[in-house]
């Protein structure tokens, strides 16, 4: 379970840690005591003075305006950030959905290219930036009307989504592929255009604020629309915890969820389409000029770094490096949710997490700071490897300890710490890579060469996992009992059997098999490529320069 799936679905953007880089400024823009000095001895001296203290004056202020003036702007990102991350949960919680009612992991496989867009987004990106309506504004051309269609997709679903989750052949996995595809894909653009539009919203010396937004609103949008909803939809959790009569349904459907945002998104952007301006005057700012590189000079740039031998070697180091984790980050929760634990409750456990999550680069940023980062990922990594066993060996205690009330507390203890475990071995080699990504661009190139770093190894990630989810039913054997002369090789098959008076029965669940080969793919995969790897960090820094600004 990646920290992806459950928080904010790592976008490829490499995140400051909140206040840091505004620290010095807000110790900076602190009231300053004030200090006599002796009287002037001359009017002319008095003049003097004066012009100076008042130069001095409007210097101080032009260059450190404070937050106050622009904690208008802050809010605005803040939501823009927070509406970003609804469809992303609700697209996180649809598996969980389908898992309950218990569609095949192949389906799931093809539903779980939802999350690829913000992966491939740097495709479209140069597009986003170079193409818009001066007159309307850069960002707002794309910001509107994306929100817009956002907003629309949501009242189509709100109308259509109980059908397609319930009709009578079962979930139509296809439609509803298309539909969060399409809305991953609209909040991938929205997220490019705001964060082009953070950086000339707010003024210089308050812009590491951005990545404080991006980083709380994402997440918020995020627990909205996957851990709140999930709770509120689900019967069982609103009757124990917040209803004195119980009833069938929850207190939130999946319609009245999606209708309600939907509203949101349409009133919102029409207010942002009216009322903000771009790069606005008041307050004595200035209009921030962008750098805008042509389409075809981004995408020839980025071909050239890719030619580079160690940035190819790098890649491809990269998009193979997660396979040993692939089934246990991919399968595991399912396959929870199919052994009888209610997607609520573990989509709940993310919730304690998030203080783990805020401390855990803080941390491990100490280790990762020096000339090896790659050395932390290194060592952590047959560490997480183990883990993806002992989550086989959860999966597998996890029917044998349900009892009619559902699971015991000490259950969930486990199954907290666990994924404590795992997120320590994530985020080691996660900030580990991120650390090295800053520390090889080629800093004329920086944003795109991060950029381009940070896609590949997001889609190290998606591709394994879509595999993983797609041989869990051919790696899986089933037998028909009860039932002479049938088997369970098939859907259709399956259900002869059990028109016959049979019923299938698992003799080898593909998870387990997945588990232990990922495992093994894994282990050499460290004891031969991991080391190559890490020598990739004894290059010079001349390696890593793109061949342009040679």
């Amino acid at each position: 379970m990646e920290p992806s799936d459950l928080t904010t679905r790592r976008n490829g953007r490499q995140r400051r840690v909140p206040g840091a880089s505004t620290l010095s400024e807000h110790i900076g823009s602190m009231d300053r005591g004030e200090t006599s000095s002796p009287e002037p001895e001359t009017e002319e001296e008095a003049d003097s003075l004066i012009r100076s203290s008042d130069t001095e004056n409007r210097r101080r202020h032009r260059v450190r305006p404070g937050i106050r003036g622009e904690l208008g702007n802050i809010a605005l990102l803040l939501f823009l950030y927070v509406l970003q991350g609804i469809p992303l949960g609700l697209a996180g919680s649809i598996p969980l959905i389908l898992q309950s009612k218990s569609v095949s992991y192949k389906d799931q496989a093809f539903f779980s290219f939802v999350f690829w867009p913000f992966s491939l987004k740097l495709f479209w990106a140069p597009l986003v930036d170079a193409l818009y309506f001066s007159r309307f504004g850069r960002r707002k051309s794309w910001l509107v009307p994306t929100q817009y269609l956002l907003g629309l997709f949501m009242l189509y679903l709100s109308a259509t989504v109980t059908s397609l989750l319930q009709s009578e052949e079962g979930p139509k996995v296809g439609t509803l592929t298309a539909v969060f595809f399409m809305l991953a894909f609209l909040a991938a653009t929205q997220d490019i255009a705001v964060d082009g539009w953070a950086l000339t919203m707010l003024s210089r010396e308050n812009v590491g604020y951005a990545s404080t937004c991006n980083s709380v609103g994402q997440t918020a949008g995020y627990f909205l629309g996957n851990v709140l909803f999930l709770a509120l939809e689900s019967a069982e959790f609103c009757n124990k915890y917040l209803r004195i009569v119980p009833k069938d349904t929850g207190i939130v459907t999946l319609p009245d969820f999606l209708f309600f945002w939907g509203v949101i998104f349409l009133v919102s952007t029409t207010l942002v389409a009216i009322l903000k301006r771009e790069n606005d005057h008041s307050r004595g700012r200035r209009n921030v000029p962008e750098e805008t590189q042509g389409v075809t000079e981004t995408y020839r740039l980025l071909f050239s770094i890719v030619k580079m031998p160690t940035v190819f070697t790098f890649c491809s180091l990269l998009l193979t490096a997660k396979i040993g984790f692939s089934a246990a980050d991919a399968v595991t929760g399912l396959k929870l949710v199919e052994a009888g634990v209610p997607k609520e409750q573990l989509a709940l456990l993310a919730v304690p997490m998030v203080p783990l999550q805020i401390l855990l680069p803080v941390i491990i940023s100490r280790y990762t700071a020096g000339p090896r980062p790659l050395d932390v990922f290194y060592k952590a990594f047959p560490f997480r490897l183990l883990i993806g066993l002992e989550y086989a060996l959860l999966v597998w205690w996890t029917p044998h300890v349900k009892q009619e009330g559902g699971f015991p507390l000490y259950y969930y203890a486990i199954v907290l710490l666990s994924y404590a475990l795992h997120q320590v071995a994530l985020y080691s080699m996660y900030v580990a890579c991120m650390a090295f990504h800053a520390k090889v661009s080629d800093p004329l190139i920086g944003g795109t060469y991060m950029t381009l770093l940070n896609t590949v190894t997001n889609l190290g990630g998606n591709w394994p996992s879509t595999v993983a989810l797609w041989m869990v039913d051919p790696l899986t054997s089933k037998e028909c009992q009860g039932a002479v002369g049938q088997s369970c090789s098939s859907s259709l098959e399956a259900g002869l059997c059990v028109k016959e008076g049979g019923v299938c029965v698992t003799t080898m669940d593909g998870y387990y098999v997945e588990s232990v080969v990922c495992v093994v793919i894994g282990l050499l995969w460290w004891l031969w490529l991991g080391k190559r790897m890490r020598r990739l960090q004894e290059q010079s820094s001349s390696a890593w320069r793109c061949r342009v600004n040679q």
